[in-house]
């Protein structure tokens, strides 16, 4: 599959190797998913931490080096833990095609997050993109 113009348009300003990641993604995968979020100001970021949604005003998405996915299931959006765990591996795989390190959200201790992939603090510096006001 390839990726719908309005997801494209969601990875502008995402930092080039991620957004190359989610397209090699798209290009292997059975299941179709779309880019729901790529790069957020610091605004959008704060509303989503008074509503419960994130728990960070540090979030990699102010910096381009986060996506978020939504799989889809017969065109339509579908938020079932399986199904974002079949995405991971797919984008797993596509960054490993790419010789890429690639965090998974769904992994994380607290706050399991199934849609969202980041590229690694360690790896890749927040100072690539500038945090968006």
């Amino acid at each position: 599959m390839i990726l719908s113009p309005a997801s494209e348009r969601k990875l502008l300003g995402v930092h080039p190797q991620l957004a190359n990641i989610v397209r090699r993604a798209a290009r292997i995968t059975d299941l179709p998913f779309r880019v729901t979020c790529g790069v957020r100001t610091l605004d959008e970021q704060r509303r989503l931490f008074q509503i419960g949604a994130t728990r960070t005003l540090k979030s990699r998405h102010l910096t381009g080096h986060a996506v978020d996915l939504a799989a889809e299931l017969d065109g339509k959006v579908r938020w079932d833990w399986p199904l974002y765990a079949r995405l991971n591996k797919v984008m797993q795989q596509a960054a490993g095609l790419s010789h890429l390190e690639l965090e998974w959200g769904g992994d994380w201790r607290s706050f399991r997050d199934g849609p969202h992939w980041q590229l690694p603090r360690g790896v890749y510096p927040d100072n690539w993109g500038t945090v968006r006001a």
